[in-house]
């Protein structure tokens, strides 16, 4: 039985990845503690998106006092080689090696799988008791040139619909208002099933209970498929209007470059339909600038 303190970089993936370290974790008798102070073991969940948030991470890790055992997981791990980085680390695993965590901390060693984990419905422990965060998928099937996450995440797997929908019933239960639908790419859900993003949701939305389900990002080119779709299944009260689409560029020739699949024309079609149907909708996206070869006038055009 080891005192251990968990520390998560990144997105939601990463927090539900945290969860389900916490409750495989507390499932073997292990105790979660807030401090490093109170800790023997020390797990780290790192992110490669941003190289301000990687150099973060090395400096936490290397300030954690070197009595305590280091144990470094997330998508940091498969883009760079963690031990030229830091002065003391135990164990490294990637992101389909988290049900061998209790293995890894009791008897330290590196652990990475090529295949994905199937880890819908396994034990977990809420950072916010509110909220769930139910991943979708791993992976995705995007190409993008700036992104770390596909050599960390890999190709597409998606959970069944059966199973997410089980998940959520769960959380229902468990008091959970806020359900957080979060994949490295929502908008390509289903794809390699059968299956897609709005069934998913008119599946969802069955399940009794007060809650409110937030869809994370999504990838244009994939919401341009399934636009009609999914613009039905918003309408739903159970369904928040929030949509999270990046357009990265404002400039066809930039977006093109970045091997994005989506022109800036889909973008448009998809705010203004979803606008049409649903006026006061949140949107939010993503810009990259600066870009080589982007010219002013092309920064301009963003």
């Amino acid at each position: 039985m080891s005192k251990i303190y968990i520390q998560s970089y990144g997105c939601q993936a990463n927090k539900a990845d945290s969860e389900q370290i916490a409750g495989l974790l507390k499932g073997k008798g292990n105790i979660l503690v807030d401090s490093i102070e109170e800790a023997d073991t020390v797990v780290v969940n790192t992110c490669a998106v941003k190289l301000r948030t990687q150099n973060k991470e090395l400096h936490f890790i290397n300030n954690i006092p070197k009595n305590k055992k280091i144990i470094i997981g997330g998508c940091l791990t498969k883009t760079i080689d963690v031990r030229k980085y830091v002065s003391k680390v135990d164990a490294v695993f990637d992101t389909n090696s988290i049900t061998k965590i209790n293995e890894i901390i009791n008897y330290p060693h590196d652990e990475f799988n090529k295949n994905h984990e199937a880890r819908i419905n396994i034990p977990r422990a809420r950072i916010n008791k509110d909220t769930a965060i139910l991943v979708i998928e791993q992976g995705c099937l995007n190409v993008c040139d700036f992104c770390a996450t596909k050599l960390a995440r890999g190709n597409l797997k998606s959970y069944r619909i059966g199973d997410i929908k089980r998940e959520l019933e769960s959380a229902v239960k468990d008091g959970c208002k806020k359900v957080y639908l979060t994949g490295q790419d929502t908008g390509c859900y289903g794809f390699d099933i059968g299956t897609n993003l709005p069934e998913l949701l008119n599946e969802l939305v069955t399940v009794p209970g007060s809650y409110k389900i937030r869809v994370g990002m999504a990838n244009p080119w994939h919401i341009i498929k399934i636009l009609p779709g999914l613009i039905q299944a918003y309408k739903s009260d159970k369904i928040m209007k929030f949509l999270h689409i990046p357009v990265q560029s404002g400039s066809e020739k930039i977006v093109r470059q970045m091997k994005r699949v989506h022109s800036v024309a889909d973008f448009n079609k998809i705010v203004t339909e979803f606008r049409k149907h649903y006026p006061d909708i949140t949107i939010t996206t993503d810009i990259i600038t600066g870009n080589p070869t982007e010219t002013e006038e092309e920064f301009q055009q963003t």
